[in-house]
């Protein structure tokens, strides 16, 4: 991968900040407590899910493999820390918040790296090894996955409250 993609990357990492910002600023406590189904996460869980992966996955590993690939990775539970974290029990205006200064530091470290070894890879447990251009171009889609999450529970939001046809603006 070249080093104008990573940079390319990285932009697109800075102006997701705005999205997120967008879509998720302004909800009030029943809209953000909202679940579109009893299994799936409402807004508040996905922002805190939101920084915890930026803090305590993407980042770090970023990091990781490129100054310590030999050593062993840091085990993480995503899924876990919903329960373990406590999500529910958070102030949704404030880890928006936190999410979004998070964004900002990361993008300002990335831009900061000058002659990173993007090649480097550590090995996974699980899945083999994996390079630091890797877990940065799927920290990119992740953002990608979340905001197509946040958009389908904004529809879906929007369908509930109102109980209108949503069909006359196209096909979901």
């Amino acid at each position: 991968m070249k080093q104008m993609f990573i940079k390319e990357i990285i932009q697109q990492l800075e102006n997701n900040q705005q999205v997120f910002k967008s879509l998720l600023m302004s909800k009030d406590e029943v809209a953000y407590l909202w679940r579109p189904d009893p299994k799936k996460w409402n807004l508040l869980e996905i922002v805190c899910h939101l920084l915890d992966e930026e803090r305590d996955d993407f980042k770090t590993r970023v990091a990781h493999a490129l100054n310590t690939p030999e050593e062993p990775l840091v085990p993480i539970d995503p899924e876990g820390w919903v329960e373990k974290r406590a999500y529910s029990t958070k102030n949704y205006d404030h880890m928006l918040f936190a999410f979004l200064e998070e964004r900002k530091q990361s993008v300002v470290w990335l831009k900061s790296l000058a002659d990173a070894k993007w090649d480097n890879e550590l090995k996974h447990p699980e899945l083999g090894n994996m390079s630091a251009k890797l877990f940065l171009t799927n920290w990119l889609a992740h953002d990608y996955l979340h905001i197509r999450q946040i958009l389908r529970y904004n529809y879906h939001y929007l369908k509930q409250k109102t109980n209108l046809d949503l069909g006359y603006a196209g096909d979901w």
